[in-house]
């Protein structure tokens, strides 16, 4: 879990309260999510729009703008789930700032995901995110970047537990990120197996497919 914080350049502030209902319209709130949005969720800022015209980096379909959402919330922190309804409703990439409590214990952390935009309502995946900060921690400058999209990587990357590979670009990131999820899931489940199985020939079966397993995770890392 990393413990950076950017410092978002002045140039990109944008600084607009978004309102909730907003969200809501936009049809990625569900009946059973509605409720935890409202006791989640205090307000939504639109706080910097990382664009061609406020960073000078060139856009693509794939990035072209990178957002900052500040999210007070109302009590100690706001869910996954609640985070997931808002980036589909929005067709770029989001950072969130997600912040609570009051002065002098006021704490921030950023979370993202690595959306995948296409068509229709955006895909999004694990949230990945630093630890909970005080509000006046040192904050990074933005890494250098050429585009928007390789900005977009470098800023997400270091919350993810995988570092991008020469070449990778985010969707690829991001499918290798849901590979190694899958295989995670896959050799614990073995290992399971392997512990309560009682029969000696099914055990050897059983061991080769989780070496098997292992190996193919070791080679998605």
């Amino acid at each position: 879990m990393s413990d950076l914080l950017y410092a978002w350049p002045e140039a990109a502030r944008f600084g607009r309260t978004v309102p909730k209902a907003r969200f809501h319209d936009a049809g990625t709130i569900r009946s059973g999510l509605r409720e935890r949005f409202t006791k989640e969720v205090g307000r939504i800022t639109w706080a910097y729009k990382l664009a061609e015209t406020t960073v000078n980096l060139r856009a693509s379909t794939d990035v072209p703008e990178i957002q900052v959402f500040e999210i007070e919330a109302k009590e100690d922190d706001v869910s996954d789930q609640v985070l997931a309804a808002i980036d589909r409703a929005v067709r770029t990439p989001i950072l969130f700032e997600i912040g609570h409590g009051k002065d002098p214990d006021r704490e921030v952390r950023m979370t993202a995901t690595l959306k995948r935009l296409g068509t229709g309502v955006p895909k999004v995946g694990t949230y990945y995110t630093t630890s909970w900060q005080p509000v006046d921690t040192e904050r990074r400058a933005l890494p250098a970047s050429l585009t928007l999209a390789s900005l977009c990587g470098a800023l997400v990357e270091p919350l993810t537990p995988l570092c991008a590979r020469a070449g990778e670009d985010l969707s690829d990131l991001a499918a290798r990120l849901d590979s190694v999820r899958a295989l995670e899931r896959e050799v614990a489940s073995l290992e399971k197996k392997l512990r309560t199985e009682p029969q000696l020939n099914r055990k050897v079966e059983l061991r080769r497919v989780l070496q098997s397993k292992q190996t193919e995770l070791e080679e998605q890392r």
